[in-house]
């Protein structure tokens, strides 16, 4: 059990959520995250189906990589995420419907996500399942974290709300207050995620560490 939770496995968990963050740090799956944050739950459910994706598709290519002959790896890569996403968007259509409406195409798309075909190929082929099993969690948790921070930002300034709840009472609205509709806008997620990805550098900048 102690080597299951070894040190580098713990390190293979967290990075990505933090100091390797997919989205903030290597700057991938940065079209998806900008389709869905209009609002929460979208978000949520975006975050969760990566994360599981990537895990599973991990885990099933590190356990089959010394079958794998190395000209058709990406197609078998491919093969594995593309059966994931058809079974996740399947679960989304019987048990969340409206969210999966909302997602559109962009859950069908995880199968292009720079993240997912990245790690596969540059950790799961040449790791151990369990080490790719965590690989796939930390990365899916790092862009998961990333959605929902921008999805939360956008959905309580441009709609007032959190999740479809009314957070703003309606006192603040008789006084004045106007939701920002220019949150609800592409264009206000591209700018959201520069601040993110601009207070995660400035937060875990080595040099200014040192000092």
């Amino acid at each position: 059990m102690g080597k299951l939770f070894s040190k580098e496995n713990r390190e293979v968990f967290s990075s990505p959520i933090n100091l390797n963050n997919p989205v903030a740090v290597q700057v991938l799956g940065i079209c998806s995250a900008l389709a869905v944050t209009s609002q929460l739950m979208p978000a949520i459910v975006m975050g969760l189906s990566v994360t599981v994706i990537t895990a599973f598709s991990n885990l099933i290519i590190s356990l089959i990589r010394n079958t794998i002959p190395n000209r058709i790896r990406i197609i078998v890569q491919l093969v594995v995420v593309a059966a994931l996403v058809t079974i996740v968007s399947m679960i989304l259509k019987a048990f969340a419907y409206d969210v999966s409406v909302q997602l559109s195409v962009y859950v069908g798309l995880i199968i292009t996500n720079c993240i997912l075909m990245g790690r596969l190929e540059a950790f799961a082929m040449m790791n151990g399942p369990w080490e790719s099993f965590l690989d796939g969690i930390g990365n899916g948790l790092g862009y998961a974290m990333v959605l929902v921070i921008v999805g939360a930002v956008r959905e309580f300034l441009g709609n007032g709300s959190l999740l479809g709840f009314q957070i703003i009472p309606d006192g603040f609205y008789e006084m004045g207050y106007m939701n920002n509709g220019m949150m609800t806008m592409p264009a206000m997620a591209l700018i959201l995620l520069g601040c993110f990805i601009w207070a995660q550098r400035a937060i875990n900048d080595p040099d200014k560490k040192k000092k």
